[in-house]
């Protein structure tokens, strides 16, 4: 295993602590999967979660663990990723909160394949495979919200693997500022470091800073601080990099 790895299996479970005064309500009235019930239903659901909170840096699961519960992100920021022989990072994704992991529990006994960590402090609600199974048989339409927002999170790995594939680093760099902005009204705040944006994009920092450095210099964007971009051209950009 790698350092970076033997680093983060000293790094687990007894980081985080049980926090009661967390309204666990208020985590299941985020959640897709959860929000359309009504509201006995979902207060029925909120009695079987626990509230955890972690840290910055801190592993909630990683590689090897029992994958026995479902994690909801009420508050802050979580990164999925896994390791290489080498220990390089591979970004696979980045719960914001409403978001949820672990949902392999829910079909069958499993293990964890890589690794949560929260990327600030974050809260975290918790509910185990059996009482989940217990509201997906006495509620079916949590399934099919389930099953809808796996698709969306299955298509987005495919997408992302196909561009790994098919695109220069500056397409993938481009789409994804496009596609963050078009949800921002052209200026947004990068949601993650470079360093893991890089990860994500399959690229290191180094060449993520030239390409955004350049962006900037042919006037398609503009860099601001605490990591907000600014897409000045969208249409030039979208024509360039078509």
């Amino acid at each position: 295993m790698s350092q970076k790895a033997d680093k983060h299996s000293n790094n687990g479970h007894h980081c985080c602590h049980t926090d009661k005064r967390h309204n666990n309500q208020s985590c299941i009235t985020l959640v897709p999967i959860f929000n359309h019930l009504e509201r006995h239903q979902m207060e029925e659901i909120s009695k079987s979660i626990k509230s955890l909170s972690y840290k910055k840096g801190e592993i909630i699961y990683r590689p090897g663990d029992e994958s026995d519960s479902l994690y909801i992100v009420k508050s802050g920021k979580v990164k999925i990723y896994r390791l290489s022989e080498s220990g390089k990072e591979q970004l696979l994704h980045i719960l914001n909160p409403g978001d949820f992991t672990g949902e392999l529990a829910l079909f069958r006994q499993s293990v964890h394949e890589s690794f949560a960590e929260a990327m600030e402090n974050t809260n975290i609600c918790m509910i185990t495979r059996p009482d989940l199974q217990k509201f997906l048989e006495k509620y079916p339409s949590i399934s099919i919200k389930m099953l809808a927002i796996l698709s969306e999170r299955l298509d987005a790995i495919e997408k992302q693997s196909t561009s790994f594939a098919t695109l220069s680093v500056e397409k993938r760099l481009v789409d994804f500022l496009i596609e963050s902005a078009q949800n921002q009204d052209k200026e947004f705040t990068l949601p993650m470091s470079q360093k893991d944006l890089a990860s994500y994009l399959g690229t290191t920092p180094e060449s993520i800073s030239r390409k955004l450095t350049a962006l900037e210099d042919e006037g398609y964007i503009r860099q601001l601080p605490r990591r907000k971009i600014k897409i000045i051209n969208i249409k030039g950009l979208l024509e360039k990099y078509q």
